[in-house]
């Protein structure tokens, strides 16, 4: 839209949204695209359509025919590979196997059709290069997401595989997997196994995912080797790939309408195919001693190495903002505290205001001391290491592996720098009742083994987690975030303390009342203590990483949906925190 304003183009422009989430509403979308272009009469009929994205141009092409505006279209973000939408609405979308056609081919018409920006996707590109690194692979194992842009890459997949009979092709389909699915999929790889993964964005269960998701599988099967045809974890996890050489299209995109307004007569297609290139990671060509002179066509590497500033801009940004938010907690302190003192002054003349305000004086006071005190405490070691490592970077004689270590160090406490605001924000907003429970019917057990394999996957510390019930479901209304944020808090705090033992996480109903209980087998809780852990700022071992609001948090939550929490003085082999919920939903049959 700015580059059609700087051209010169006068038009007023509409932005109309199919909001399409994921691959299962595909039927919906067609009907979606009819209703919108209904709203446009003889009088408003619009000059053009741009049809930005897969989603919305599959749907014109399985309405083009019956639409009621036939007017100039462009289309954008989109493959020349496409899959033509069922028309059946009650079709098993999640099983649906369709043919990739190819819009070159002229099989597909589309008169009203004058300019479009298409990626070309080299699926056969990306066989060569694995079987030019790989020549003993003898499984493709292809990772596609639960999108029209997934469903199209791997019906394109499926036709080039047929050239190549000697290789087996294993579907990881974001129509029928979640992320913990296929994360159990890939750590049990047939051997001679390479991973090519085309889109990931959401899966089964429409939960978005992104980058978060890609790290997560790389961490399952680190070995495997792992190439994208359309870029996806390029830099971090894929070898490489064949994709298309991604161009900003904005300004090319408002020069061709600019040129459709102004020559209506002009009745051809101008198609912009972007073409595909070979990109390798040249971090992963060194680590896997990779040889790039046997691939039978040229390449470009990129992710080598950049300037100072480019290469630790996450980490000098963060100093700098963590800086920034406790320079800014210093000045509302200060500021609370005059006007606390201020307060005092006024309420000298009246014997009993003079009480009342001196005791609100003092727990100001107190509060802020002890605000101050552990502010201090937690920020400051951190932030120390920011700082001295930050500097340590700036200075030469460093080594790569000594700037990458430092590097690591700085984010690791930037991240607990963070971690710690947003714990005192989430207090902040707890105690001033500015949180609000968005309750939705959810099967709790689904939740706490999704819990558990999250707490497995990214705490590596030789703890076992598990999981048990009496029931296989259990419907309830509930705050899942909430509920989510109060498990992980727990179950993260047991596994702090427990050494290579047992993390156990159960769910019962008792006295009409959901139960949870996190057990541990780590050094336990002192009785004399049990009360104090809930308090702000508390912790058992100073020495330990942590902010000591999470128990805070959680309990202020539970009291949210009116519900306890407490620690099992029964409980001796560890620790075990325990909390109800009330129940909102039928209970199922106990199996």
């Amino acid at each position: 839209m700015e580059g059609y304003r700087k051209l010169g183009g006068k038009r007023d422009i509409v932005i109309e949204n199919l909001n399409c989430k994921s691959f299962a509403e595909a039927s919906r979308w067609s009907n979606a695209l009819k209703q919108i272009l209904s709203k446009y009469s003889e009088k408003t009929l619009p000059i053009q359509i741009i049809l930005f994205g897969q989603e919305a141009w599959a749907a014109y092409l399985s309405v083009r025919d019956s639409i009621p505006v036939k007017v100039p279209i462009m289309c954008s973000l989109v493959s020349n590979n496409v899959v033509v939408l069922p028309k059946d609405s009650t079709a098993l979308l999640d099983t649906w196997m369709p043919e990739s056609l190819d819009f070159l081919s002229g099989d597909i018409k589309v008169p009203e059709l004058r300019a479009g920006f298409m990626n070309q996707y080299d699926i056969d590109g990306n066989i060569r290069m694995i079987k030019s690194f790989y020549p003993n692979t003898r499984h493709i194992v292809f990772i596609s997401d639960n999108t029209y842009g997934g469903v199209t890459m791997q019906a394109l997949v499926r036709k080039e595989m047929r050239k190549y009979p000697d290789l087996e092709l294993d579907l990881l389909d974001g129509r029928r997997h979640t992320i913990y699915t296929i994360v159990d999929e890939l750590r049990s790889l047939p051997k001679n196994s390479v991973v090519l993964i085309g889109t990931w964005r959401i899966d089964k269960n429409e939960g978005y995912f992104m980058r978060n998701a890609t790290y997560t599988m790389m961490e399952a099967n680190p070995t495997v080797p792992v190439f994208t045809p359309s870029s996806v974890g390029l830099g971090y996890w894929a070898i490489g790939g064949v994709i298309p050489d991604y161009t900003r299209l904005g300004e090319d995109m408002a020069k061709a309408s600019i040129n459709i307004d102004k020559h209506p007569e002009d009745t051809t297609t101008h198609l912009n195919m972007i073409k595909s290139k070979a990109v390798l990671d040249s971090e992963k060509v060194k680590e896997l001693q990779l040889d790039v002179h046997a691939l039978p066509f040229g390449v470009t590497l990129v992710n080598q190495p950049v300037s100072f500033y480019e290469q630790y801009t996450y980490q000098i940004w963060a100093a700098m903002i963590a800086f920034a938010a406790l320079t800014l907690g210093l000045f509302v302190s200060l500021f609370y505290y005059i006007r606390t003192k201020r307060l005092k002054d006024r309420l000298l003349d009246s014997d009993k205001e003079l009480r009342i305000a001196k005791d609100r004086a003092e727990e100001s006071n107190r509060l802020k001391s002890a605000f101050l005190a552990n502010m201090s405490h937690e920020i400051r070691t951190p932030l120390n290491s920011i700082v001295g490592f930050s500097e340590v970077l700036t200075a030469e004689g460093s080594t790569m592996e000594e700037q990458r270590l430092y590097s690591r160090i700085i984010q690791t406490n930037s991240e607990m720098l963070l971690r710690l605001i947003n714990d005192i924000l989430d207090l902040s907003r707890l105690e001033a009742n500015r949180v609000t429970l968005n309750w939705e019917a959810c099967d709790v057990i689904q939740i706490c083994e999704q819990v558990i394999s999250l707490i497995s996957v990214s705490h590596q510390t030789g703890n076992r987690f598990l999981f048990t019930s009496q029931y296989t479901e259990f419907l309830m209304s509930t705050d899942v975030q909430r509920l989510q944020q109060v498990l992980i808090n727990l179950l993260s705090n047991a596994d702090k303390f427990t050494e290579n033992g047992t993390v156990t996480l159960e769910f019962a109903i008792t006295d009409e009342k959901a139960v949870f209980s996190v057990t541990d087998t780590g050094c336990g809780i002192p009785k004399e203590k049990h009360r104090q852990v809930f308090e702000r700022f508390e912790k058992l071992n100073e020495y330990a990483p942590g902010t000591g609001l999470g128990l805070s948090i959680c309990q202020l939550l539970v009291h949210k949906w009116h519900g306890e929490i407490w620690i099992d003085e029964a409980y001796t082999g560890g620790a075990r925190f325990m909390f109800s919920h009330p129940l909102s939903a039928e209970k199922p049959e106990i199996n």
